[in-house]
């Protein structure tokens, strides 16, 4: 079988590489140079602790097992199961990290309510003030600016694995092939399209207007930090964004605990990942009302400082960098992904919103079992 792929983001890149694993021939064209879009400007962070429960989280515990897989094999990954820390500074915010340890599947989340000694004896950068921590194991990492960099390689080296960039596919032509824009068409067995934010277009003129929406974040990262920073931390602010935290605890929250106005403006969490090279990715903000500012504000990103080094107990180290990134979400976002036949042989993947770097592996070997590779 001979597989298309357009778009060369993570998930595009794990299509492939289950049509690859399965013993298929791929031809994998992308737009720019490289990915450039959401797959590469995220955490990095293979985040289950949040999901939200049944197809979710299945989806996010499959994924998680097939990252660690594929980072045992390319190591370019930097897989690392680091697990994660939400550091609660008082009662409301405890309240709402005990309901979570104790929901129906906290064991297969590896949920723990830890005393604010555990969670620094696991996270000895976790200096300062806090009252306990939600410790999430099964939450892990990957490098998001190197990782579709090293997943090519390894399937450059299968001899069976074709990649066209600096080409933006234009047409579907008949049934299960592509025209790009110098002319070609690239013909197979089975088109995929995993186009990213990218909506208007080709993917308007094959599925006409989708349940997708654009959503713009803010994010930045630091020097290195000088120390190992043992897991990925987040903040009570999460509890609000993630559907896992849905609580009786957390309208008590919501209710007796205004969040910082800078936050709410922005709809904002911390979410902290160390980089291979010490440096700290922070964020991050959600903008969802396009057409979407073309600059970044400071705001967001001093209150985000403001918060680490409180988690910390001591200065950020510089800002190196600051940048904003455009994702596609489901409107209705307790799905998963949109997945959509939009010509026989064609399909359509797209819209799995913050997911999609915990997500992609398990989404794309669901398209592969859909469509019979």
């Amino acid at each position: 079988m001979k597989v298309i792929v357009v778009g060369a983001g993570v998930v595009g890149t794990m299509h492939a590489w289950h049509a690859v694993e399965r013993g298929h021939e791929v031809v994998h064209i992308e737009r720019e140079a490289e990915a450039r879009g959401a797959s590469l400007r995220n955490f990095g962070q293979i985040w289950v602790s949040g999901r939200a429960g049944g197809e979710e989280l299945d989806t996010a515990l499959r994924a998680r097992e097939l990252w660690e897989g594929i980072g045992a094999r390319v190591p370019g990954l930097g897989f690392r199961a680091i697990g994660s820390l939400t550091p609660v500074r008082n009662d409301l915010e405890r309240a709402v990290a005990e309901a979570a340890a104790t929901r129906p599947d906290a064991a297969a989340r590896g949920y723990e309510l830890l005393t604010a000694d555990e969670a620094r004896a696991v996270n000895p950068a976790l200096r300062g003030e806090f009252e306990a921590a939600l410790w999430c194991e099964r939450d892990a990492a990957v490098e998001p600016r190197t990782a579709q960099l090293a997943l090519r390689e390894a399937l450059l080296a299968t001899g069976r694995y074709t990649f066209l960039p600096d080409r933006e596919v234009r047409e579907v032509v008949g049934e299960r092939a592509v025209r790009d824009d110098r002319g070609e068409v690239h013909g197979g067995d089975a088109v995929v399209l995993c186009t990213g934010a990218w909506l208007s277009g080709l993917v308007r003129e094959v599925a006409g207007e989708i349940p997708v929406r654009r959503v713009r974040l803010q994010m930045m990262q630091t020097d290195p930090l000088g120390e190992p920073l043992t897991t990925s931390v987040a903040d009570a602010d999460s509890f609000r964004y993630y559907p896992a935290y849905a609580s009786g605890a957390l309208d008590a929250l919501n209710a007796g605990q205004a969040q910082d106005p800078t936050a709410a403006a922005h709809r904002m969490q911390l979410l902290m990942v160390q980089r291979l090279d010490g440096g700290l990715t922070i964020g991050d903000t959600h903008e969802y009302e396009y057409p979407f500012a073309f600059d970044t504000l400071e705001d967001p990103y001093e209150h985000l400082t403001r918060v680490v080094e409180s988690f910390l107990g001591r200065p950020l180290p510089k800002v190196r960098r600051r940048w904003a990134g455009v994702y596609a979400q489901c409107v209705d976002t307790t799905r998963v992904v949109h997945r959509q036949k939009v010509r026989d042989g064609v399909w359509l993947v797209t819209g799995p919103g913050g997911r999609g770097m915990t997500c992609s592996p398990a989404i794309a070997e669901t398209t592969a079992n859909e469509l019979g590779w």
